[in-house]
């Protein structure tokens, strides 16, 4: 059987407000999807007449020995999918990647939980926009327009992240490519409520299973649906089920991606998309410190802060909470109204900005935490003096990885940003371990749109 190839993006993403209350089902967050997308193009491995592959080739071209192979085969009892890692050469360490591998499990399991298929070999290839990853001088002072896809040149562990949500794009991105692929349309597709609906929970599934903890699931929620409102999923939906190659983890991973496991396996997450506005003439901008944090660290300390500080913590996140859900009304009644002063329009939202702002400086106080040091506090002070920026926050988890700013939507508010960043010295010393970072405007802007399918053409370049 042939199979017709297909591509698949998701896009990243930014927790413009929520960060660290999201973990909690009694709070939300308001993310954006950006427009820094995941490809993954899946395609035939063609083979001999009468020779049988199980194998699954996955390329990453844009990074230095960047190739997994993997073999795979169906277990007994339900088990599952088994996926195993191969080595190209048996003198070479075996190159492990857990997101990948992980969700090929995942995905394979899951379509031989819903009948026979012929898994046939497939070669998949992924490809990252620029802006996942810090970007090059070469790249960011040359006039001539950058690629597409920039060859980083180095190992991925090598290659600093953005923080814009990678491995939840590409989780996302590669088991819709691979339903996609192997199930016919009147099985699933990608482009309706129940598809989206199904590729949401498996990639929570398989992103929860391949980083070792049940997160708030709110980066793959993004990259599935795009910007919204989001409010968390019962952590004991993904806790329940037995690992893969254990009996019946295909039948229990079924149940998961079809929310059919009864009132304990019902999916209780909610996902707004009403309302979630950027005004015209606005436009959200991320720019890259290109210093980095431990974002699983910082978590642990701020719930260990929460924990032991039960009633200063529950006032300064009820007050967040109520500005957090207050900034997507005040961006919504902006897009909404008549008055053409930008002051007295955007008069609520910079307020909000500041309120937000100032609640997070009082939890890193509290906590011992960095969630917005004070070489963050100067940067964003600096580009809240300009005229063009409504405001700003580090977003998330908060730390050095990067601030995201609401400006105006034109050539010059842009230019000027470039222009003081440019000459900005970023220097932090928090023990050690963050030194003297460049700071850079990122190309990325907010994305309403979530997944979708592309056209396996434009890649042709990357594939081999």
């Amino acid at each position: 059987m042939v199979r017709t190839a297909v591509a698949v993006s998701a896009p990243g993403k930014v927790l413009l407000a929520g960060g660290y209350l999201v973990l909690d089902r009694e709070y939300t967050g308001l993310v954006f999807g950006l427009d820094a997308r995941i490809h993954v193009n899946v395609q035939e491995i063609p083979t001999s007449s009468g020779v049988t592959l199980n194998e699954i080739v996955v390329q990453s071209p844009q990074f230095q020995d960047a190739v997994w192979e993997y073999g795979y085969r169906l277990t007994e009892r339900d088990g599952g999918m088994r996926v195993m890692p191969l080595r190209v050469d048996a003198d070479l360490n075996l190159n492990r990647n857990i997101f990948v591998e992980t969700t090929i499990s995942y995905a394979l399991s899951y379509i031989a939980s819903l009948s026979s298929p012929m898994i046939s070999p497939a070669s998949v290839t992924i490809l990252a926009d620029n802006d996942y990853y810090s970007t090059p001088a070469a790249l960011t002072y040359k006039s001539a327009p950058a690629p597409r896809f920039h060859n980083f040149d180095v190992p991925i562990s090598k290659a600093h992240k953005t923080g814009l949500g990678s491995s939840a794009a590409l989780v996302t991105a590669l088991t819709g490519a691979l339903l996609s692929y192997y199930l016919p349309k009147n099985t699933y597709d990608i482009t309706t409520d129940l598809g989206q609906r199904h590729l949401h929970n498996l990639a929570q599934a398989a992103h929860c299973a391949a980083q070792g903890k049940v997160g708030s699931g709110f980066d793959v929620a993004s990259a599935v649906y795009g910007s919204c409102v989001y409010r968390r999923f019962s952590p004991s939906i993904l806790t329940a089920h037995v690992e893969p190659g254990r009996r019946q983890f295909g039948s229990q991973l079924r149940e998961i991606v079809d929310g059919s496991g009864g009132e304990a396996g019902k999916w209780d997450h909610e996902i707004l998309k009403e309302g979630v506005k950027v005004p015209k003439g606005l436009r959200l901008v991320m720019c890259d410190v290109n210093c980095g944090s431990q974002t699983p660290g910082m978590v642990k300390q701020v719930l260990a802060w929460r924990k032991g500080n039960p009633t200063e913590a529950s006032e300064i996140w009820e007050e967040l909470h109520r500005h957090n859900t207050a900034l997507a009304d005040d961006l919504t009644a902006a897009a909404e109204s008549a008055e053409t002063d930008p002051v007295k329009r955007y008069a609520e939202v910079q307020q909000r900005f500041h309120s937000i702002r100032a609640l997070i400086r009082q939890m890193s106080e509290q906590s011992g935490v960095p969630i917005e040091p004070p070489e963050q506090t100067e940067l964003l002070d600096a580009c809240e003096r300009m005229s063009e920026v409504i405001g700003g926050v580090v977003p998330g988890a908060g730390g050095y990885d990067a601030i995201v700013l609401l400006i105006q939507d034109d050539e010059a508010a842009v230019a000027k940003l470039r222009s003081l960043l440019a000459g900005w010295k970023f220097r932090s010393g928090v023990d050690g371990d963050v030194g003297v970072g460049r700071v850079s405007m990122l190309g990325v802007r907010e994305e309403m749109e979530g997944v979708r399918v592309e056209e396996v053409g434009q890649y042709d370049e990357w594939l081999s």
